[in-house]
């Protein structure tokens, strides 16, 4: 849980995930739904499908024992990489492996003054074999733990508190803003400065240097280390979404639901029916390709005009950049849906928050209920009797426009 993600949004979900699977046996028996419900929010859902994954194997094929070494729990888990297999065997089996995760880079860089791209294969290679030399062979856990701790607390990305560093004296990084104030100082008196070492001016073959067209910054200090390649800008998506609501037997409004495939983003999860867009694509083109994608649900004609449009909203995820046209259609009477398609179900709106739908898709429900209350609510200006009901002559929501059918259909009181 705690991979790309904070220790504060963590603890809610893993005090949750323990009350209800507090062994692998009980994991190992939970559904893939169950898993994806309770990991909702978190993000990175593939993690919460291999740890599942991992605790079926562990009952089914390894006797219900957890392999001991880092070796062992990378090759034999799924899900498991090489920063996790070193953390388990580390701390849980009093393996002397090292381990390498975003913290442990920056004190790593900064202690050697490591200035080559950090998110390079090569050069994250060497802090792992800098880390299994580093361990203490007698406290690996505690070490690794501790070492983890330094660069999420002191040797932190921005500002941080090299006065307070336990290690400050066999940081390089640090020894090097020390020379560099004493050559500032030594320049601004008028003396002749003195030869930079070789260790420090990054010339050479030496693949950890930096680069030399990439001269020392004397503002950034100690954090010119750890130095990253630019990243690439994510991807940009568009996605027609629709809102398909009908009244549910007690009067509350039911929505559809349907399931993601089983890879891929969001793999299991439920969405509004969705669909991926071509990019400038013009709006009426949009309908007219939303509509057709909701017909193979529903089982009848959509008209694109039906479609209300309610909104974008958009939801960056690592690596995509995603905006959600959102649309709303109200259906009347009973609606068969096709069981050759994707898993689909009606939902209330208190079903919906408790199933496995994304971040994202909660945005939508929270966009379509804005608008639904921003429609029913009466006109700033006009007067109405207390007590009388709305009939938003333009709204898809429900209690606050008749159908076409209930309109035309003959009054059958007084």
């Amino acid at each position: 849980m705690l991979q790309q993600t904070q220790v504060a949004t963590v603890i809610d979900y893993y005090t949750r995930w323990m009350q209800k699977w507090p062994t692998l046996q009980a994991l190992a028996q939970a559904s893939l739904e169950e898993v994806n419900e309770l990991w909702a929010g978190l993000g990175y859902y593939s993690r919460g499908k291999r740890l599942q994954e991992a605790a079926r194997k562990v009952v089914s094929e390894l006797a219900g024992r957890m392999p001991r070494t880092a070796e062992d729990l990378q090759k034999l888990l799924p899900g498991v990489g090489r920063y996790t297999a070193g953390a388990i065997a580390s701390i849980s089996y009093g393996q002397a492996t090292g381990v390498v995760d975003g913290n442990v880079i920056r004190v790593l860089c900064r202690l050697r003054c490591v200035g080559a791209d950090s998110s390079s294969p090569a050069v994250i290679d060497r802090l792992w074999d800098m880390a299994n030399v580093l361990v203490d062979r007698s406290r690996p856990g505690d070490f690794n733990q501790a070492l983890m701790e330094l660069g999420a607390t002191v040797c932190v990305p921005k500002s941080p508190l090299c006065g307070e560093c336990p290690v400050k004296q066999h940081c390089q990084a640090w020894r090097r803003v020390e020379k560099e104030l004493a050559f500032a100082s030594q320049k601004l008196l008028g003396k002749a400065p003195p030869v930079p070492d070789v260790e420090d001016c990054g010339v050479g073959d030496c693949p950890l240097c930096p680069p030399a067209t990439e001269p020392w910054d004397s503002s950034l200090g100690v954090t010119n280390f750890p130095r990253k390649a630019a990243k690439k800008p994510p991807r940009v998506m568009r996605t027609a979404t629709c809102v398909l609501e009908r009244r549910g037997c007690h009067g509350a409004p039911e929505y559809l639901i349907v399931q993601r495939p089983s890879s891929g983003l969001l793999a299991g999860l439920w969405e509004f029916p969705s669909l991926l867009l071509a990019q400038d694509l013009q709006e009426e083109k949009e309908r007219e390709e939303l509509a057709d994608h909701l017909q193979a649900w529903i089982g009848r004609p959509v008209a694109a005009a039906g479609l209300q449009f309610i909104g974008e909203v958009i939801h960056v995820f690592s690596h995509i950049h995603q905006t959600y046209v959102v649309y709303s259609l109200h259906l009347d009477g009973d609606v068969t849906l096709d069981p050759a398609l994707s898993p689909s179900r009606w939902v209330t709106e208190d079903e919906f928050h408790t199933s496995a739908v994304s971040t994202a898709m909660k945005k939508v429900l929270k966009a379509h209920e804005k608008q639904c209350r921003k429609e029913s609510s009466p006109v700033k200006g006009s007067k109405r009797k207390r007590g009388a009901k709305a009939q938003g002559a333009g709204s898809p929501c429900p209690g606050t426009q008749l159908s076409i059918h209930a309109f035309l259909r003959a009054p059958t009181g007084p």
